[in-house]
């Protein structure tokens, strides 16, 4: 059984592809640039000046001291 075109000259079958099939071309091209992009795009990102944000707070913060009980909201 011989291996499939792809994994024995993917050179070759990526010019092939992107003549006779180009769907095929483009989808694994797009589809590599997935794991390079998750490599490559955080320490560009932080070299451009775009920092991660503060997280989210997980509780309310409680204000210290006792509660003021706002005036002129009585119902009359």
């Amino acid at each position: 059984m011989s291996t499939p075109q792809f994994w024995s000259t993917p050179l070759r079958y990526l010019r092939w592809a992107s003549h006779e099939r180009p769907a095929i071309f483009y989808s694994l091209i797009i589809g590599s640039m997935g794991p390079v992009s998750l490599v490559a795009l955080p320490p560009i990102r932080h070299a451009l000046g775009d920092i991660d944000p503060e997280p989210i707070p997980m509780s309310y913060p409680i204000p210290p001291g006792p509660r003021t009980i706002p005036q002129g909201f009585d119902d009359e």
